[in-house]
This record gives structure tokens, C-alpha cells and sequence, in this order.
């Protein structure tokens, strides 16, 4: 295990180095949630176009409480599992570009969990009208990669947090649609 740690940090180093100061801007931008938010306006329209007030409203409900849900859980293994972010890491953060520092911990990639999470549920929900609905998987790899960019988590993090945010898109929709099928049909 202790191999795979350190691979983790020399992966977060390189790929943190590789930025420049040029690009920090653009990197704390994607990494800002509320720059999403036109995303999520075009969610939220796309949804409602496809299902209406009423359903598409049920929808967006859901979305809310996977946001809320997704957060929460996140927390609770952050707060479980303790692990520094690499910026606050004493062994390697002399060695990052630091133009983020946040203070909290770091496994598991809130980012990542969230935005898979999300991404995927709303695929399930839209692939069946919308075909390019796919691409709003750009989102979690340029969200997550913003991560390692900073130096804010290590690939781990960002690999578990998509991993687990797949996979609770996936268990999420199978009790969406049980719940959708008794109140909409």
C-alpha cells in the first residue's frame, strides 16, 4: 500500500507541475462550481422540455436531493478517512505549485463524486431524448482534472470519487424509477 501512496503523490507532483502560472486562472475558474451554473440551467431546461412541468419538476427535486445526498456522503468519508490534501501534505507540498489551499481533506474527490454522480444520473434520465446528452461527461473530467491541476487532491481521491459516483448514479436511477414509476404512470 505504501508503494501505491507514493506513486499517488509522484503522479499529483508531475501533473501539478505541469502547469503555469499563464494557466492558473483558467484552472481556478473550472474548479469554481458556480461557473457550472449555465450547465446546470441547460439540465434543468433540457429536463423539463423532455417531461414537462410537472415530472421534469420531480426531476429536478431529485437532482437537488443527489447534489445534497452526494455532498454529505462525501463528507462523512473525508471526515472518516483524514487524509491531507497533497497542499497540505508536509512530505510533497514544497514540491506543488499551490495557487489553491484549501484546508479540508481530501479522499475522497468531492468534485469528482459529485459531478460523476450527477453526469451519469442525468444521462440515465436523458438518453432516451436527447442523443448528445453523452458529452455532459466532459464535465466530471475537466471538473476533476482541475483537482489535480491545483494540487488539491491526488488521483486516488479522483478515481474513487468517479468510481463511487457511478456507481450511485447507477443505484439512485434503479429507486428513481420505481419512484417515477408509482407517482408519474
Amino acid at each position: 500500500m505504501d508503494d501505491i501512496i507514493q506513486i499517488d503523490k509522484n503522479i499529483v507532483v508531475f501533473l501539478n507541475n505541469l502547469g503555469t502560472d499563464q494557466w492558473d486562472p483558467f484552472w481556478l475558474g473550472i474548479t469554481n462550481q458556480f461557473n457550472w451554473s449555465p450547465l446546470f440551467i441547460l439540465v434543468l431546461f433540457l429536463v423539463v422540455k423532455a417531461y414537462g412541468w410537472k415530472r421534469g419538476g420531480f426531476m429536478i427535486f431529485v437532482l437537488i436531493l443527489l447534489v445534497a445526498f452526494s455532498d454529505q456522503f462525501t463528507n462523512l468519508i473525508k471526515n472518516s478517512v483524514q487524509r491531507l490534501r497533497p497542499n497540505n501534505d508536509t512530505e510533497i507540498k514544497h514540491l506543488l505549485r499551490i495557487s489553491k489551499n484549501p484546508q479540508g481533506f481530501s479522499f475522497m474527490s468531492g468534485h469528482a463524486t459529485t459531478s460523476t454522480f450527477f453526469s451519469v444520473f442525468v444521462i440515465l434520465l436523458l438518453r432516451d431524448k436527447y442523443k448528445y446528452i453523452y458529452f455532459i461527461l466532459i464535465w466530471p473530467l475537466v471538473f476533476a482534472y482541475s483537482r489535480l491541476y491545483l494540487g488539491v487532491h491526488f488521483p486516488i481521491d479522483i478515481l474513487v470519487g468517479v468510481i463511487i459516483g457511478f456507481t450511485l448514479a447507477n443505484i439512485y436511477y434503479f429507486f428513481f424509477k420505481k419512484a417515477d414509476k408509482k407517482l408519474f404512470t
